[in-house]
């Protein structure tokens, strides 16, 4: 073995091995339970991140800890063609080039999609490859392949036949830098809100009579307003309700109305009603019957409906600037006020979004997704941790239709054709579009189209939202449409044999931010084709944070290079680092350190293992190691048990770091120092063979963790086939263990401890020798241990005589423990620490005591809890009474 652990070279030769030997390979094995898990699809423009490692690290973990039970794993890679960014960046490509999109045709136009995808797109696939991921590589899917084309288009005109898709002119979200319509999901808000400004405007009456105060953060869009609302409680407007105010610059005489949305408390208490240009305001307009005036492009340029010639087909922000100088030469600026704003912004290209009325396709939500909301809040889906539920619930009980089009030219375009009177014809392929048109021809007396040759029919121009495929993840990547029975409307599982075996998924694990948009849709989608849940549970990471609270991002420069922390820290210090300190839904604050911790548990865990092996070995048998078999044997299965049962419970940070203690201090630390053999001397071997065995197990446990080390110590351990991985050693079973020699060894270790605390003090040199008297009821408890209470504090003799008169004394669970030396400690300095641990377990009891004597804890504690703190009692109180026999006999 190497001295120091090669992680670099190490990670680069198992990541090999397994793509090349494709390890993690799934077929249908009907004689084992599948366990699959579907990789949230990155983004076709991704690359890794830290969040992408987090999320991919415990996807492994709980493949590789699955396959180590028994399972047939299968865990499913993919990528997202993700409309908007990948237009974006293809856009961008192009400018590069000197090339507009719009001087192309939409067929050049994806010519250049598909050039730039296969150059550049997948980045991440090979990232995730060389890391290490556990995938079944031969099962990537690309959500703009063939089969997954024709299941987006089929489901589609299936949900348009069962009327759950609907086309309809209404406010949408929309992005004017990539001239497409967002889902509320996709308009993203700054933490603390941006910096703006508050426009007090003056809203001259038409009779001339004075004015009325309208706040408003949008001057610009005063060009389309119809009407000015109050609140109709508001005492101050109740008088002025019906009166025409004039809107400035234009003079257009709006009227003032009374609608209950009306904040009273914001700004003046009076809202500018622009229907066209806020979705609030689009509701009070339906309420109040109002004319609707768009006087903004596509682009966020101002049109011609805004009735001044003088902003027109200039950007909305600039007029926002411009249109302040003409306010106050018309005397209608009152005043500028600086606030904190809510502004949102596309999630893809950071532009301002404006809320626009636009002829859109939807998907009918409340209807459904009712089983959706039922299988969820009934914990059929187990969302972890559980209080995403409440989000879910609120999302729901709240729910909007889904805006599915997008204005773009990559994705899945719409299949619906139009004829010349604006009719549309929806099916799967042209052909269906023009049976029906010449059915509707037919119908009407009209002569034939001449079909496809006549060319009366132009497809939608428009593509679907990127989530509208990707909710059919767990059904496509097994090409479960391909089975679809158009009569029932359903997947027929009896043929769709892959999907019948892998699919529910076992743990899917995404970030809150997605739960709408994708793990909510998922199941809306699978039980509308299989009646069947897609996953079983679903674990929510937290934020990856920088140590201010900020999200990490390319934009503000936060986040450290992946590529420089894995050379630095290796990719199993990384996966355990990350994945220690993220419980199920919590942010986590990004800190170097923990990285280091992951590391260093690496280098401790090879450093062991070099020990260990280091060892000359003779024939024979130590028969005062038999306590610390039993023990560590004990303590081991206690660990399975409680490892099995935090991950099944998605508990993943507590059980890394209870299993990193278990390593670190009972096996590195206690065990190793019980059973090593003196200086210069060999280890039996019997103890040989019991170490390595336990040291088998341990790394066998820590394999899913961090596969690369282990996988390598795995090779060591003993001569194996190629073959035999540590990745198909089965995990250690639950199984029951003796708690006993448990709590006898950690009063052995306490009075070690201490007892060592006190040859500290003494500067007693190792081999100079002591006596110990220990209580006879202490004594009894760690009879097994003695042999090694004797060999670990260099104690020549032990009995039961702890009357003697010395300073040098300690407390074990309770019970005097007296050193004896020919060295003392100094009388005033051991008195005055007697003295500090009564005051510090007088305090200790009075906690204890107010804890059990309040009633709301006594009432709803665990039996177990109440039971722990009795027992703190109970030791407390021994303490403090051996203390005070201390405190007598040394005053």
């Amino acid at each position: 073995m190497e001295k120091n652990f090669n992680a670099k070279e190490v990670e680069k030769k198992w990541s090999e091995y397994w793509l090349e030997n494709k390890t993690f390979k799934s077929t249908i094995d009907e004689s084992r339970p599948s366990y699959t898990v579907l990789i949230p699809p990155p983004n076709v423009t991704g690359v890794l991140h830290f969040g992408h490692v987090l999320n991919n690290s415990l996807q492994d973990f709980f493949i590789r800890k699955a396959r180590k039970q028994g399972f047939n794993v299968n865990w499913v890679p993919g990528i997202d063609h993700a409309a908007i960014a990948t237009e974006a960046k293809v856009v961008s490509y192009l400018r590069e080039k000197g090339i507009k999109k719009s001087d192309l045709t939409r067929e050049q136009f994806l010519d250049y999609c598909w050039e730039w995808k296969e150059k550049y797109g997948g980045i991440i696939i090979d990232q995730l490859k060389t890391i290490g991921a556990g995938c079944d590589w031969d099962r990537v899917t690309f959500t703009l392949d063939d089969h997954y084309y024709k299941a987006v288009i089929r489901v589609f005109v299936d949900l348009y036949k069962k009327g759950y898709i609907y086309k309809g002119k209404r406010i949408i979200n929309w992005d004017c830098e990539a001239k497409t319509a967002l889902s509320n999901e996709e308009v993203i808000y700054k933490e603390g809100g941006e910096q703006g400004q508050l426009f007090h405007l003056r809203y001259k009456y038409a009779d001339g009579s004075g004015y009325l105060t309208v706040a408003t953060t949008r001057p610009e869009t005063i060009f389309a307003d119809m009407a000015v609302a109050v609140n109709p409680d508001d005492e101050r407007y109740i008088s002025l309700l019906g009166k025409e105010v004039l809107i400035p610059l234009i003079n257009k005489p709006i009227k003032i109305i009374a609608d209950s949305y009306v904040d009273r408390e914001f700004g003046t208490g009076c809202l500018k009603v622009t229907p066209a240009h806020d979705i609030n305001d689009y509701e009070i307009g339906l309420r109040h019957n109002l004319e609707v005036i768009d006087i903004l492009n596509d682009d966020g340029t101002v049109n011609e409906l805004c009735g001044y010639p003088e902003f027109i087909g200039k950007d909305r922000f600039k007029v926002r600037k411009e249109i302040k100088a003409k306010l106050e030469e018309a005397d209608c600026l009152e005043k500028i006020e600086d606030i904190v704003n809510k502004v949102g912004r596309s999630e893809r290209t950071n532009s301002v979004v404006e809320p626009k009325l636009s002829l859109q396709w939807y998907v009918d939500m409340k209807n459904i997704s009712k089983k959706a909301y039922e299988v969820v809040m009934s914990d059929e889906v187990q969302f972890f941790p559980a209080y995403h539920k409440n989000t879910f619930n609120h999302w729901m009980t709240n729910i909007r239709d889904w805006c599915i089009s997008r204005q773009l030219w990559w994705g899945h375009r719409i299949p619906a054709w139009y004829d010349a009177d604006g009719n549309y014809y929806v099916g799967e392929t042209i052909v269906d579009a023009y049976e029906q048109y010449e059915s509707y021809l037919k119908a009407n007396n009209r002569p034939s189209s001449g079909g496809i040759e006549g060319g009366q029919l132009k497809q939608d121009e428009d593509v679907l939202d990127t989530w509208a495929s990707s909710w059919l993840w767990p059904l496509e990547v097994f090409n479960g449409f391909e089975h679809y029975n158009k009569e029932t409307g359903k997947i027929d599982f009896e043929k769709s044999k892959e999907l019948s075996y892998y699919i529910p998924s076992k743990v899917i694990v995404t970030g809150p931010d997605i739960m709408f948009l994708w793990i909510t849709r998922m199941v809306i989608a699978n039980y509308e084709y299989t009646d069947r849940k897609p996953f079983e549970k679903v674990f929510f990471t937290g934020t990856v944070r920088d140590k201010l609270g900020r999200k990490m991002s390319k934009s503000l420069g936060n986040s450290p290079d992946l590529y420089e922390m894995i050379d630095k820290y290796s990719m199993d210090g990384i996966r355990y680092g990350m994945m220690s300190i993220s419980p199920a839904g919590n942010d986590i604050i990004f800190e170097e350190k923990n990285l280091e911790i992951g590391r260093n548990f690496s280098n401790k865990i090879w450093n062991a293992f070099r020990l260990i092996k280091g060892w000359e070995v003779i024939e024979g048998k130590n028969e005062e190691n038999t306590a610390v078999f039993d023990w560590f044997e004990a303590l081991l299965q206690k660990n399975v048990n409680s490892f099995l049962e935090n991950v099944d419970q998605l508990r993943i940070s507590e059980a890394l770091k209870d299993l990193y203690s278990f390593v670190w201090d009972d096996l590195c630390s206690w065990y190793l120092e019980m059973i090593k053999p003196d200086f210069e001397k060999p280890i039996d071997s019997f103890t040989y063979a019991k170490t390595i065995s336990y040291f088998e197990t341990v790394v066998s446990l820590l394999n899913p963790i961090m596969p690369f080390i282990t996988e390598e110590i795995w090779g060591y351990i003993k001569d194996r086939d190629q073959s035999d991985l540590c990745s198909e050693h089965q995990l250690p079973q639950n199984a029951k263990f003796n708690d006993a020699i448990i709590q006898k060894q950690k009063l052995f270790a306490e009075l070690i401890i201490k007892t060592r605390e006190v040859r500290a003090n003494l500067k007693l040199k190792n081999r100079e020798t002591i006596g110990l008297g220990i209580d006879a009821e202490l004594l009894n408890e760690i009879e097994p241990f003695i042999a090694k209470v004797k060999k670990l504090v260099w104690a020549e003799n032990i009995d039961t005589n702890t009357e003697v008169h010395t300073t040098n004394t300690v407390i074990v669970n309770g019970k005097k423990v007296v050193i004896l030396s020919d060295k003392k400690i100094d009388d005033a300095d051991a008195l005055k620490k007697i003295k500090e641990d009564i005051e510090y377990t007088k305090g200790f009891i009075k906690s204890i005591e107010s804890k059990l004597n309040n009633e709301k804890f006594s009432a709803n504690a665990p039996k177990k809890v109440l039971e722990m703190e009795r027992k703190k009692l109970s030791d407390g109180q021994e303490k403090l009474k051996q203390l005070e026999k201390m405190l007598a006999h040394n005053p």
